[in-house]
């Protein structure tokens, strides 16, 4: 199968980088060509547009940061749709609303095109090794020609269920984490009252029946508030107003918890924040 790849940023850059060097003809796209410089040691190739791109792939994988940047680079004049060939596959990495896959996937139909939300979750650090996770969204058996690219980069790759559904799934991934870091943050600080080292602590519960990701990125991050919302907040509040988008659209309530976790994002809040 030949891939083309857009969005070789800072999760997209290893995951192209495994892709290549699992065996595949990989085509990179890139806005900016300094974008692409990574990669002039390895066997990938370049185009000039999104259109050229898939012109020359059999699967186009789309890892860019936002909705509407799924939507330029797919639809554009010179984007994906107007190069791919009947019987591509877009695979949608990003993590988006589901109604931004659905325009993606009506514009792709028309054209004799396939499309599956299969966004990914684990961090540059993952993907590096190749151990990221894809969910999959879309026709089983489309799906499944996509599992050998997927291979080189993930360990697991599950297929949720209909198109869209992938995309629900990453959203909910994503608030958990959320909401995991910031209940980690208030047990440190608790711990930290109660006169614990931290440090001690985070390393015991790593190894406990407590043990999260989260524990993880909090210590390895200073144990601050003020870290995590500078840092991580952006992320968290585009992907909180993805699951928000997909909560409205299917009129059911955000859990209270994540309600609660939303207004603590907005507001900043936290015992250093400010």
């Amino acid at each position: 199968m030949r891939v083309g790849f857009i969005g070789v940023g800072n999760q997209g850059e290893p995951i192209a980088r495994r892709i290549v060097e699992g065996g595949f003809d990989l085509t990179l796209w890139a806005r900016r060509p300094a974008s692409l410089e990574p990669f002039a040691d390895t066997a990938a190739t370049s185009a000039a547009t999104p259109a050229e791109l898939a012109a020359a792939s059999d699967l186009v994988c789309i890892c860019v940061y936002s909705d509407d940047d799924v939507l330029d680079v797919v639809l554009r004049p010179d984007g994906v749709l107007a190069g791919m060939a009947e019987g591509g596959i877009i695979a949608i990495h990003s993590t988006v609303v589901t109604e931004t896959v659905a325009k993606v996937a009506a514009a792709a139909e028309e054209r004799g095109v396939a499309v599956i939300d299969a966004p990914v979750s684990g961090g540059r650090a993952v993907a590096e090794v190749g151990e990221m996770l894809v969910m999959m969204g879309g026709d089983p058996a489309v799906a499944d020609r996509c599992r050998p690219v997927f291979a080189t980069f993930a360990t697991s790759v599950v297929h949720i269920g209909p198109l869209g559904t992938a995309s629900i799934a990453k959203a909910i991934n994503n608030m958990v984490l959320a909401a995991n870091i910031t209940m980690a943050l208030d047990v440190f600080d608790f711990a930290d009252e109660l006169g614990l080292d931290k440090a001690g602590l985070a390393e015991a519960l790593s190894n406990g029946s407590g043990s999260t990701r989260a524990i993880g990125i909090v210590a390895q991050t200073g144990f601050s508030w003020a870290f995590q919302f500078e840092h991580a907040s952006p992320y968290f509040r585009k992907d909180l107003e993805v699951m928000r988008d997909i909560a409205g659209a299917a009129k059911v309530p955000l859990p209270g918890a994540l309600e609660e976790l939303a207004d603590r994002i907005a507001n900043g809040s936290g015992a250093d924040a400010s």
